[in-house]
């Protein structure tokens, strides 16, 4: 069984950007058996209920603006899996979850990227299931929990941002340093994360430090904790990667089995 997956997707450049973050990701499908199909869940995918998309072909949804050309350029056509749609939205709906198919959406920068570094020639499966950031942790992990057992079978690739306050990000360079509040939220997730501390998790807006400067929005961390409920009941966490760009976008990335 494989593990679910949380990975900070960062800046949508980072396919061309020097930094820790994109030699790890570089490298992450490489540590991994090779997957039947890929589930990805990604934060820039919000919908009022849980939706799955059933595409022949994924698109290379490219949605940022301003950025260089040279990003617009990158495409990544993996297949879908009408296999993996059904069984996705079937596990969700047994788990009571109101659910439906999408037949036109592709993958946004959230999935793509992050794939393109760990599996770049675009062969293995990938399909993608939405998030609700307005309903929040608890029905994230719910979520999660629904589709564990998927992990028989498949890779579950859930990504977000470990912090995202866009309007804190540290304009001076890639290699900025780290803001304490930024590191200070980050090493109380992590703590809460390895001791299994998962209704602490879930109210982290209550208790974590600095969790208003750390994600204004909910929407870059549920994510996280589909990825805490795919892991199963009791599972463990394992940090596979830590490091920060721009001075507050901290890049952690998560196995839990």
């Amino acid at each position: 069984m494989m593990p679910s997956l949380f990975v900070s997707h960062g800046a949508p450049t980072l396919p061309l950007d020097d930094c820790p973050a994109r030699a790890f990701i570089s490298g992450l499908g490489k540590d991994l058996p090779r997957p039947k199909a890929i589930l990805a869940v990604s934060a820039h995918w919000d919908t009022g209920t849980p939706a799955v998309n059933r595409v022949p072909v994924n698109d290379t949804i490219h949605d940022f603006f301003g950025f260089p050309d040279a990003l617009y350029r990158l495409r990544y056509p993996a297949p879908g899996s009408a296999e993996l749609t059904t069984r996705t939205i079937s596990a969700l709906q047994h788990a009571g979850f109101s659910t439906q198919g999408d037949n036109d959406r592709g993958l946004d920068h959230g999935a793509w990227v992050p794939l393109l570094l760990m599996y770049p020639e675009h062969d293995i499966p990938v399909v993608q299931l939405s998030i609700q950031s307005r309903l929040g942790p608890a029905h994230h992990l719910q979520l999660g929990r629904a589709i564990s057992r998927l992990r028989n079978d498949y890779l579950i690739l859930c990504t977000g941002s470990f912090t995202h306050n866009l309007r804190m990000l540290d304009r001076s360079g890639l290699n900025a340093p780290e803001a304490p509040w930024a590191r200070d939220f980050s090493a109380w997730i992590h703590a809460a994360l390895v001791e299994g501390r998962t209704d602490d998790l879930v109210n982290y807006r209550r208790l974590a430090p600095f969790a208003v400067q750390a994600h204004p929005d909910d929407d870059h961390f549920m994510p996280l904790f589909v990825a805490v409920g795919a892991g199963g009941d009791g599972a463990s966490a394992r940090r596979l990667h830590s490091s920060t760009t721009f001075g507050t976008l901290r890049m952690d990335a998560y196995a839990f089995s």
